[in-house]
């Protein structure tokens, strides 16, 4: 008698797409399906270690590097794969959503690599999930033209010599996609969207003489780097294409994977490309895990923490010598600016900024950076031109000079500045207006001049409860308390209702977006991510 059949995976609750047969066809779903099969419950054991490793903080108030793992960081022996040489240059990346319009424009924008985002730059609408693996693939087979509704303008793709190389982000390993399921149980998002892109792109991009990339968001643990690296060998073996074909830069994001960046690269080796230094994801997984931590772990206003605060340049720094030391490429934070097309002041005062920050990341020794704007991109452009000629890259930069202890990555009391009330202000109100954004199903949100994504929200709702739970006292004298951000959401949110109008708030998502901020900001109970109840109401 012969073994019964696997179950196959099941579409759920999702109204039908234009074109998704393309996408979820029965082998793809039957891969997405084996992915899940063989690497959730792993994915599981891993989610439920970091909640024991954040109680263990929450009991010491310290982190160290991990002893046993001392050997891989003393063996200078290792490095990680040669880049691919669709990857040896990245000097500028720019980031956005995989929707028509962003796909077309971020290919043609002139930056080295387009980080194809899945995760903090996209709602995870089941039509941006799906229609967004629709849109790559529609772009390497050169069939994508956009005419936009409002304007009139056509978009179309440049020649293929002058495109940018996409790396594709997933979503990270605590999101499920409640559309697909598996015997009544919801597949995680991000063998979702690794999975189908996977299994649709991998032949394809190495015809076109490049391969299937990846950005790993919200990684925590080298041990969650080893789970990425068994995914993409068996992958590999799938669907029939040589081991070491797929390439991972990782995101160091979060607090704890700061302490293993040797560890994590060690891990991925065979398919490790390089190490990113992001920021308001950094500073929420900070506040997040060291919320008991008192007084000395309580960040000022977001934007107060720049690059140049003496913890986040030991972060930095680190990472710079981390990847070189391994052969991996270090990539640089975001320069989020959206230029103003009527404030020419405006636009000089934040590219002055700009260039500053990309001169000192090259000259640092970062290989690459990033951009949330095509316009952006000649500023970074020039900062790692000037640095790097004619080099793809500085990977020979050792800087065997820096030397980073434990206590220096989180010594954030090292900073003069303090929670301001206008700071409140401003994460309140950017919180509000990103999360009803969210809400309506766009990932990628333009707010007060900056790009803003997920991470915007997190670090804003994360602050609101740091300050409250801290007892912070502004410097007009007003104690942070429940009712203070209560009473400043509903100012904002009256502001907002006068600002765009009756008809218009009312066909928003405002109230909801207000109650959501709110929930995070105030139940004593951190929620781990705000996401996770936001989907819920996420139509």
């Amino acid at each position: 008698m012969s073994a019964p059949a696997p179950s196959t995976l099941a579409i759920v609750d999702a109204e039908p797409l234009p074109r998704q047969e393309e996408v979820l066809t029965d082998a793809a779903l039957a891969f997405v399906a084996e992915l899940h099969r063989q690497f959730t419950p792993r994915r599981n054991e891993l989610l439920a270690r970091r909640g024991e490793r954040r109680a263990e903080i929450a009991r010491t108030s310290t982190l160290d590097f991990l002893p046993e793992t001392a050997a891989v960081r003393a063996d200078d022996s290792w490095k990680v794969a040669p880049a691919p040489a669709a990857l040896s240059d990245r000097r500028v990346e720019i980031t956005g959503p995989t929707d028509r319009k962003m796909t077309i424009n971020a290919l043609n924008s002139g930056a080295k690599v387009w980080l194809a985002d899945f995760e903090d730059a996209s709602a995870p609408t089941w039509e941006n999930v799906v229609l967004g693996q629709l849109n790559l693939t529609d772009a390497y087979e050169r069939r994508i033209d956009f005419t936009d509704p409002k304007s009139g303008k056509s978009y179309a793709l440049k020649a293929a010599d002058e495109l940018a190389t996409v790396v594709m982000r997933p979503r990270g390993w605590h999101l499920e996609e409640r559309h697909l399921q598996l015997d009544g149980v919801s597949v995680p998002g991000a063998l979702v969207d690794f999975g189908l892109y996977f299994f649709h792109n991998a032949q394809r991009l190495i015809d076109l003489g490049k391969g299937p990339y990846f950005y790993l968001p919200k990684t925590e643990s080298h041990l969650e780097a080893r789970l990425w690296n068994d995914i993409f060998a068996f992958a590999q073996d799938y669907v029939g294409v040589p081991q070491g074909t797929v390439r991972a830069t990782v995101l160091i994001e979060t607090i704890t994977a700061a302490y293993e960046m040797e560890e994590i690269l060690y891990e991925l080796r065979d398919h490790a490309s390089g190490l990113n230094a992001g920021r308001w994801d950094y500073l929420f997984s900070i506040v997040k895990n060291f919320r008991d931590g008192g007084a000395k772990f309580v960040l000022p206003d977001r934007n107060a923490v720049t690059m140049t605060a003496p913890f986040m340049r030991a972060y930095t720094e680190l990472l710079v010598r981390t990847c070189h030391k391994r052969g991996a490429h270090a990539i640089g934070g975001m320069a989020a600016f959206i230029p103003s097309r009527r404030d020419a002041e405006v636009n000089k005062v934040a590219f002055e900024k700009i260039k500053a920050d990309k001169d000192r990341e090259a000259a640092d020794g970062f290989d690459g950076s990033w951009v949330a704007h095509p316009d952006l991109v000649p500023i970074a452009l020039a900062s790692f031109d000037a640095v790097l000629g004619e080099k793809p890259n500085q990977k020979d930069r050792l800087r065997e000079d820096v030397s980073v202890a434990a206590g220096d990555l989180i010594a954030i009391d090292t900073l003069d500045a303090k929670p301001t009330y206008d700071g409140l202000r401003n994460a309140v109100a950017v919180g509000i207006r990103y999360i009803e954004a969210w809400l309506r199903g766009l990932g990628a949100v333009a707010i007060f001049n900056l790009m803003e994504d997920a991470a915007t929200a997190e670090i804003s709702r994360s602050q609101i409860w740091q300050w409250i739970n801290a007892d912070v006292v502004f410097e007009n004298g007003e104690h942070a308390t429940a009712e203070l951000a209560r009473k400043v959401a509903a100012e904002e949110l009256a502001a907002i209702r006068e600002e765009i109008g009756e008809e218009t708030f009312t066909a928003g998502k405002w109230q909801q977006a207000h109650d959501l901020l709110l929930q995070v900001s105030l139940d004593q109970d951190y929620a781990d991510f705000l996401t996770l109840p936001a989907y819920e109401q996420l139509r």
